[in-house]
């Protein structure tokens, strides 16, 4: 067993990661150590450094919540994955021990860490935040599954229940974005419009089964979005931009009985505004949180 892992912490919001060198305490209850084969870089974690929700009562602590990696031991009570076990590490939970989070301590100081961190090169993760893959999966996309692709698939599927032959819009086609393309493809919807301001981003969205591409910087996306359904709007629509504007405009895109699914995250305290008569008339507004995985 390794007794140190090196890992990123932030002691500061707005200041660049430190990596340390962190003693790993001896395994609890319920605890898995794992050897990080790769970790996803969520947008949530930049939220968490440059401090979009807000201050952070936690510093310092460690980062990262979608990974990937090999067993090296397990802690009492475990019985969900063994050592050399190849594994997904998610902040979406799952069956197994709902262990307590590891004490990590740097010089004596405490280092925060919640059941699950990533950007580390070993992490002691709780059994619960860990699903077990065949090894024939490629580590490095298995990272993944670890929160970008439910949070994007689950949207489409679990959460807004996208239908055979609806209209589908989806503003902002980063990773999330592409994800909810991909999760509505599978259900066949008779047309996709990916909304962005980057032409690459675009682009990956038509790969990934976006029948229309706006680029809200050289057109009005909400005119747009009505000219391609026949002035009716579109009847399910994803925000996954986390912004006041783009939220406004996937409300106006939708049609009276479109469901509106704000998947990405608002800055704390952001307002936004929207003509509430509409939900009056069947309009439906709801948050997604992981896809509902």
């Amino acid at each position: 067993m390794n007794n140190t892992m090196k890992a990123a912490v932030l002691y500061e919001q707005n200041k660049p990661l430190v990596i340390e060198e962190i003693l790993l305490p001896s395994l609890e209850f319920g605890q898995v150590l794992v050897k990080l084969a790769a970790s996803g870089v969520c947008h949530k974690q930049i939220e968490d450094v440059t401090g979009k929700q807000g201050p952070d009562p936690w510093l310092p602590h460690l980062l990262g919540h979608e990974g990937s990696g090999i067993v090296e031991s397990i802690g009492d009570g475990v019985t969900l994955v063994s050592p050399g076990d190849h594994v997904i590490l998610s902040w979406l939970t799952g069956p197994g021990i709902n262990a307590a989070p590891p004490k990590y301590f740097l010089n004596e100081k405490r280092i925060n860490a919640g059941p699950i961190t990533t950007f580390n090169d070993y992490a002691i993760i709780s059994e619960n935040k860990i699903t077990k893959i065949t090894k024939e999966i490629s580590l490095l996309e298995a990272a993944l599954i670890g929160c970008v692709i439910p949070t994007g698939v689950g949207a489409a599927i679990n959460e807004s229940k996208v239908e055979i032959g609806s209209t589908v819009a989806v503003f902002g086609v980063g990773g999330v974005g592409l994800n909810i393309i991909q999760g509505a493809a599978l259900v066949s919807p008779s047309k996709i419009i990916a909304i962005d301001i980057l032409d690459n981003k675009l682009s990956a969205a038509k790969d990934f089964g976006a029948t229309d591409l706006i680029n809200a910087k050289k057109e009005d996306p909400v005119y747009k979005i009505k000219d391609l359904t026949d002035g009716k709007g579109v009847d399910f629509v994803f925000e996954s931009a986390g912004l006041k504007v783009t939220m406004e405009q996937a409300y106006e895109s939708a049609s009276n009985s479109g469901v509106i699914n704000l998947v990405g995250n608002p800055a704390q305290n952001e307002k936004v505004e929207i003509d509430a008569l509409y939900l009056h008339y069947g309009k439906k507004l709801i948050g997604g949180l992981g896809g509902n995985s």
